[in-house]
């Protein structure tokens, strides 16, 4: 029997706290249910405000699923040609900012604050953010949050599980030292044993950075598209906590996010600044999962997830040095200092904590400054400035977060359906024969 993925709604989906002392409580999959626990918190004309807002989110994501998010990205040119530009252009408001147009639609501070986070969804600034980012919350109100039983590590394992019945060969612990070109075509992989693989047809899910910065080696047109990648903004990174609990558990939720005092500041110090936010906004996630803890004993053990946004790491110019010795300890000790001064965990029960800077996210994951999301999506023009997912060198792709449509593994999987789409559009053009291992 294969890995069997057990996957359950978050319910409620998402627990907000607010620096002035009020809760939001919202479930999953349900509009009208969000609409009520709205009115519950907050009254009936912030409930108003709410779904007036949802229905503009609601047009936006009409008008921009099929051509901006499930399909390949041309360039303005072609979207302009399309049929009824001028009105989708007007439901989408290229020209503001998330922040701007929210607070066109909305008076109430709190659904200000709880739409600016989504900005952060794509490593952006909700100040410089595409309006267009008002269909994130839309999609997670219609589609809820869900959870894979074991942690999300178990979607790779039955991922790979399905492709090697497929016929997928994976080789683990190989890295790729260079993307092989000939006569501006794809002609295989060298790893970093030596070895050649060759082949048509590759997908790198590296960074866009690293793929045409390293990866390409030497190569003119590689340099050009990197130039293109790097002229936007980098996405803000993170920093994590892992931690694990005793004792009788907490009355957290899977999703808590908890808001501080002044979201601005948190902006300014991660994308002007450049500084470790000294009250950040919280995202603790607690799974309700038994395979997650020790000894399957939920009743008595907790693991939490804490994550806060962070400057990416930079020794010179637009990022912070997180190498500087003690730095990344000193700042793991305040945020659970904040954690237990909130009173969303309580010190005597850590049994386990373990941390990690963007640092580490550049050196595990190999993004550049531990970027999450490849180039954030502050400006106008910055979903054309993402890296396309089909290379101008024939037969190279990318997916992942750096590429198009984005970061989020929502999108990210949406990236690998969207290669697939073109090289399965490929193949049948050439009679299958196209690659060769």
């Amino acid at each position: 029997m294969g890995q069997v993925l057990k996957v359950t709604p978050v319910e409620p989906a998402f627990d907000y706290f607010f620096s002035d002392g009020t809760r939001l409580t919202l479930p999953s999959s349900s509009r009208a249910g969000t609409t009520t626990a709205i009115e519950k918190s907050f009254g009936p004309k912030v409930a108003a405000e709410w779904e007036n807002l949802m229905k503009r989110a609601e047009k936006m994501w009409a008008v921009s699923r099929e051509p901006f998010v499930e399909s390949e990205l041309g360039s303005i040119t072609s979207l302009i040609a399309r049929p009824k530009i001028l009105a989708d252009l007007f439901t989408i408001a290229p020209w503001r900012s998330l922040r701007s147009l929210v607070n066109r639609k909305i008076r109430d501070p709190h659904l200000r604050t709880l739409i600016d986070r989504y900005a952060t969804y794509t490593g952006s600034d909700p100040r410089k953010a595409p309006a267009v980012l008002l269909t994130i919350p839309y999609v997670e109100m219609v589609f809820g949050a869900w959870h894979i039983g074991g942690g999300i590590g178990n979607l790779g394992k039955a991922l790979a599980e399905r492709a090697e019945n497929c016929g997928a060969l994976i080789e683990y612990d190989c890295p790729v030292a260079q993307i092989l070109t000939s006569d501006g075509k794809v002609s295989g992989v060298k790893l970093s044993d030596g070895r050649i693989i060759d082949s048509l047809t590759v997908i790198s899910n590296a960074d866009s950075e690293l793929t045409y910065g390293t990866l390409l080696g030497d190569l003119a047109i590689a340099r050009k598209e990197k130039q293109k990648i790097i002229k936007s903004e980098p996405s803000l990174s993170g920093f994590y906590l892992t931690i694990g609990l005793k004792g009788k558990r907490s009355n957290l939720n899977h999703h808590t996010i908890s808001f501080p005092e002044d979201y601005d500041a948190e902006f300014d110090a991660v994308f002007k600044d450049f500084q470790p936010v000294v009250d950040p906004t919280l995202y603790i996630c607690s799974p309700q999962d038994e395979e997650m803890v020790p000894n399957k004993d939920l009743a008595n053990h907790e693991s939490l997830f804490v994550l806060v946004n962070a400057p990416r790491h930079s020794k010179g110019g637009n990022g912070f040095d997180w190498s500087t010795p003690g730095v990344a300890k000193d700042y793991a000790d305040h945020l659970v200092d904040l954690l237990v001064r909130k009173g969303l965990i309580e010190r005597e029960r850590i049994e386990v904590l373990e941390y990690g800077s963007p640092l580490q996210i550049e050196n595990n994951h190999l993004a550049p400054g531990g970027s999450i999301y490849g180039r954030s999506s502050n400006g106008v023009r910055a979903a054309f400035a993402r890296a396309k997912n089909r290379s101008p060198i024939n037969g190279l792709y990318l997916v992942g977060g750096s590429a198009h449509p984005g970061g989020g593994l929502p999108l990210v999987g949406l990236s690998g359906e969207i290669v697939a789409g073109i090289i399965s559009q490929r193949s049948k053009g050439n009679n299958g024969l196209w690659a060769r291992r």
